[in-house]
């Protein structure tokens, strides 16, 4: 069907192994496209995965993060970097950013392993509904999405139903349920908090809708829940790209891994405005090398693939790459946190256990602020969500010491908490730029992050905490405890927005397929894309938009539109 990649020439080339990368490269390579899947990261492998190691086989007991930080001081930021697993995580001293001094923004999660993002990710994946595609109109700020929920629901079905999701369903218009596995289940307190909430306040407290398999599928195992999945599965029970999207890419032969490869910039035909390749840097040898192909497929992560457009500037694109519209890399997006709550329960009669078992779970509590058919608030705009859990533990804050504090250690202690993510709203203001003054040790130039929270977003925040106190209240806590202090942004690790997609050439630089209004070959198909950040993680609609895409252009490939 397509050209045969003699000499280097591919069909596609995708950049990126992460949640959209390796499902741009199986959806590709499965349906017939030579694809080379150029990724920054080295391979990686079960032998890595260390989930079932204990702390005391590590050297330093997983207790000496100043060792960590000595190489990777923003990245020990993310809760998922440890002793276990630091070396997957990029060099911060190799690779810097830059921000404004009065702009501070904590770019975690770059990762080198295949897999990216997936292998350390929270695994939170929630459908967006046309309050989300279509805020715009229901509220009048920003711009709608060029696609509409009905557009996106059947590829929302078929990454569901490959991923393995575990889920309630619960008719909530502003949380569309999805092809969900059994229920991992909720604890006591949980279910004690979901229903005084329903019968109280209205609202609907859920079980986190977790990419963790409940049965099997696909040769993958079920979870059983030993908890930490962000050292590795060796089960395969989480959805990681490396041993599902990725691997069925190779396993279809018509995929080239090219591992260890920084992408730098996209090629172009000097004659006209056509994509022919990628110029990377080895991470190894540090020399750069070309690979060529008919369509570029940028999935390295919204702020990567970005910085490759930046980087690729040329006469016809002297400001970035297909930005005619002067768009690229403003409305930086990412959610807000910071307004939480916890509080105790009397003693509800669950048993403790040490040694588990640990759901890799929570509970979410669906957006219940300005919703389809509810009171618009005065305070904000859009809404937010939360994540947390409860459940019985040992009385680790006992007083006392030697044999008091043993027995006091010893008695039930039940709670619940929860933390809010909220809608960031897309600002012009808020906009990523290639800093040419630095460089990273690979030569290439780094980006220089400007963003900040507005007024909306620290309304939000404030409403989270006291919304959350509510709740729990209701539920029956005693001594709750709040915080309303917004994070920096780039602590919820949800970066999007900065290549956004709409039908307007003028003010958008991708279509609906994401797509390249002004290079026809070129794709963006991570989370750079998004018009608006909703209150919902973005993974699940990164990856049913590139599923979604990939069809479109394999389309568009048969016609030869591209």
């Amino acid at each position: 069907m397509f050209s045969d990649p003699a000499g280097g020439n591919f069909d596609v080339l995708v950049v990126g192994s992460g949640a959209s990368g390796g499902w741009a490269a199986k959806r590709l390579s499965e349906a017939g496209a030579k694809v080379a899947l150029v990724d920054a990261g080295r391979p990686q492998a079960d032998a890595n995965f260390t989930e079932h190691v204990p702390h005391f086989k590590l050297k330093y007991r997983d207790h000496a993060a100043e060792v960590i930080r000595r190489t990777r001081p923003v990245q020990k930021e993310c809760y998922a970097c440890m002793e276990y697993n630091y070396d997957w995580f990029a060099n911060d001293l190799e690779e810097p950013y830059t921000t404004p001094s009065d702009m501070p923004f904590s770019w975690q999660g770059r990762m080198r392993i295949t897999g990216g993002r997936t292998n350390v990710w929270g695994r939170q994946s929630y459908r967006l509904s046309d309050l989300d595609f279509k805020a715009a109109s229901h509220d009048g700020y920003g711009e709608d999405w060029p696609l509409s929920y009905k557009d996106l629901a059947p590829y929302y079905d078929i990454v569901e139903e490959y991923v393995g999701i575990t889920g309630i369903p619960e008719g909530v218009y502003e949380l569309p349920d999805g092809k969900f596995h059994p229920p991992m289940g909720l604890t006591c307190a949980e279910v004690l908090l979901r229903n005084r909430v329903k019968e109280k306040l209205g609202r609907t407290v859920t079980l986190g809708r977790s990419a963790n398999l409940t049965k099997a599928i696909n040769g993958r195992a079920p979870c059983h829940y030993c908890g930490p999945c962000e050292r590795g599965c060796t089960t395969h029970s989480y959805f990681n790209s490396a041993f599902t999207t990725v691997a069925d890419a190779l396993k279809s032969g018509n995929c080239t891994h090219i591992p260890n490869a920084m992408a730098y910039k996209v090629l172009m035909d000097s004659d006209r405005r056509r994509a022919r390749g990628l110029l990377y840097i080895d991470r190894i040898t540090r020399e750069p090398k070309e690979v060529y192909g008919r369509v570029v497929v940028l999935c390295a992560q919204a702020l990567e693939s970005v910085r490759v457009l930046f980087n690729s500037a040329n006469t016809q694109y002297p400001n970035g790459l297909a930005n005619s519209s002067g768009v690229l890399g403003h409305y930086l997006m990412d959610h807000v946190t910071g307004g939480d709550a916890g509080g105790e329960l009397p003693d509800l009669g669950e048993r403790r256990d040490i040694n588990g078992p640990n759901r890799p779970d929570g509970i979410y509590v669906i957006r219940f602020r300005n919703t389809h058919n509810g009171a618009r608030s005065k305070k904000f705009l859009r809404g937010y969500g939360y994540q947390g859990g409860g459940g019985v533990g040992f009385n680790w804050g006992a007083p006392g010491f030697g044999e008091a504090y043993k027995k006091a250690m010893l008695d039930r202690t039940t709670g619940i908490g929860m933390g809010g993510f909220g809608e960031c709203l897309a600002r012009w203001d808020n906009y990523v730029e290639s800093d040419p003054g630095r460089v990273d040790t690979y030569g290439i130039p780094v980006l220089k992050i400007h963003m900040t929270y507005g007024e909306n977003e620290i309304a939000l925040v404030k409403d989270m905490a006291e919304a959350a106190a509510e709740m729990l209240e209701a539920a029956g806590c005693k001594n709750v405890r709040t915080s309303a202090r917004p994070s920096a942004p780039g602590w919820a690790i949800h970066e999007v927005g900065i290549a956004r997609m709409g039908n307007d050439p003028k003010k958008s630089v991708l279509n609906q397929f994401q797509q390249a209004h002004d290079v026809k070959n070129l794709f963006v198909m991570d989370g750079a894309g998004f018009t608006s950040t909703a209150c919902q993680n973005p993974t699940l609609t990164i990856m049913a938009l590139c599923v979604r895409s990939c069809d479109y252009l394999m389309g568009e490939m048969k016609r030869g539109n591209v």
